[in-house]
């Protein structure tokens, strides 16, 4: 069974705009943001990519990571590593992207491991390491912000229920927030428009 508390570590066969592999182990102490995408999807390319270009663009990197995770479940034999090297390129998206690792003609394998509906999908990790959202589709961007500066404020070490506490604020301060936070994990997926979906 999925544990938000302990996520799933990502699982890439490469690396594009980083030294090297980053995993969510070596990312602890900092908020992540995963956006998990397919260069043919439009959803993606019109707004999950643009977003974490914008996110990547307002937060600082030392306290906030933003990075992509190619994920493709369908037309493998187009969307290669070495299509998705140019794809970088040409689009010059400026945050490390990793290579989810296929399996077969099937979703791949840390979109498996998290249930993703498809792409653009958007994981919010907190400083702990602990997965505190997951969005499918196109959540605004001024709540994302606004629940990333949320993670921000939070120490590493701080209790689950500290972090509850501010949730807790934060939801009353949305206008119109799109999730409850009476339960413990809020990390259910949620859809905001259009998005690349697949069959489990």
């Amino acid at each position: 069974m999925f544990d938000p508390e302990n996520p799933p570590e990502l699982q890439t066969t490469g690396w594009i705009n980083a030294d090297k592999p980053l995993t969510l182990a070596s990312l602890k102490g900092k908020v992540v943001a995963v956006t998990a995408f397919q260069m043919l999807c439009q959803g993606c390319v019109e707004f999950g990519l643009p977003q974490a270009k914008r996110l990547a663009g307002k937060f600082n990197g030392a306290e906030v990571a933003v990075i992509g995770l190619h994920s493709v479940f369908e037309h493998h034999a187009v969307m290669t590593p070495q299509a998705l090297q140019v794809f970088m390129a040409e689009y010059k998206w400026p945050f490390p992207v990793g290579i989810d690792t296929p399996d077969g003609d099937g979703p791949p394998k840390t979109m498996a491991a998290y249930q993703m509906q498809g792409t653009p999908t958007l994981l919010l990790f907190d400083r702990a390491g602990r997965l505190r959202r997951h969005y499918f589709g196109r959540p605004d961007d001024m709540q994302i912000a606004a629940e990333i500066m949320a993670l921000a404020i939070e120490d590493a070490n701080s209790p689950r229920e500290q972090a509850a506490s501010i949730e807790h604020k934060i939801s009353r301060a949305l206008a119109a927030p799109a999730h409850d936070h009476d339960h413990d994990h809020d990390h259910g997926a949620h859809v905001h428009g259009p998005g690349c979906g697949h069959d489990h």
